[in-house]
């Protein structure tokens, strides 16, 4: 059992979860699913990028705590993120026999996580889920709060729904296989966390070396997401809107670049800095 581990908890009306950071806790993650006693057989949704490194680590640690799992592969890339996906994994989950008694686990980045959490809202009306983000883009953000979403040539997130997982299980090993480049971009949600709630926190993002050190940081950036979302849970009251900082421009060179010219977070980094030159143009803010 991992012995390292920090958590979170999101404090919600009608559900409150844990968010459990920790190196080589996928080790551990069925013992920790089965606590929370969903059931017995699930379905795990990832991509092909992830699928083939931790899959069938997180289907052993099911399977020694009598849980049965099958996996579900779609293709790495925000292409992935449709109703066309949608519709394939729910008929190919329906065609493998499982009903409402099932749950679903979102093994990858924030495609899989927004997905896999879309499928679990719809399905049946409604089974369990449970995040396992892989990317620091997920591990600090997209795994928490709750949103669920894909794209259309109109726009992203367009479709999606509010449904929040009843665990997130963040294991900061799988980011030493991410890219550089993948690497890189997820920063640019923990600098949209500094800049709104913890300006401390962009000295340490500039001593960030490597994946080796991280779980305090992802925990803070998890702690600030969270005291937002237990406030305005569904954006009603305009505080959560904050954590949209830089993402209606990001959001709108994603869809521009056809969900695959930019990765989000380079969106976003652009987004920021366009939300910033407005802000300075419309209320003479200086740089």
């Amino acid at each position: 059992m991992s012995s390292n581990k920090i958590s979170a908890k999101i404090d919600l009306k009608d559900n409150a979860y844990e968010v459990i950071v920790s190196k080589g806790i996928l080790n551990d993650c069925g013992h920790y699913i089965s606590n929370l006693g969903i059931g017995n057989k699930c379905a795990i949704i990832s991509d092909s990028n992830v699928a083939p490194l931790y899959a069938s680590k997180v289907s052993e640690s099911l399977a020694n705590n009598n849980i049965k799992s099958e996996l579900i592969v779609v293709d790495a890339g925000e292409s992935s993120k449709s109703l066309e996906s949608v519709e394939k994994i729910c008929r190919k989950m329906i065609e493998t026999g499982h009903d409402r008694h099932v749950f679903v686990i979102a093994l990858g980045g924030g495609v899989i996580g927004d997905l896999a959490g879309l499928v679990a809202s719809v399905f049946y009306r409604g089974v369990p889920f449970i995040q396992i983000p892989t990317t620091i883009v997920s591990q600090v953000d997209s795994a928490v709060g709750g949103k669920t979403g894909v794209n259309t040539p109109e726009g992203k997130n367009l479709i999606g729904s509010f449904y929040h997982p009843k665990i997130v299980i963040t294991d900061t090993l799988t980011l030493s296989s991410l890219p550089e480049r993948e690497f890189n971009e997820g920063f640019a949600e923990v600098i949209k966390h500094a800049a709104i709630r913890d300006k401390s926190m962009f000295e340490d993002i500039m001593s960030v070396e490597g994946y080796e050190n991280l779980d305090e940081l992802i925990l803070r950036n998890v702690e600030i997401k969270a005291r937002i979302v237990e406030q305005d849970e569904k954006e009603l009251s305009g505080l959560r809107a904050h954590l949209n900082y830089g993402h209606t421009i990001g959001h709108a060179i994603e869809t521009a670049g056809g969900y695959g010219k930019f990765l989000h977070g380079e969106a976003i980094s652009l987004g920021l800095i366009g939300a910033n030159k407005i802000s300075s143009q419309k209320s003479n803010l200086s740089d």
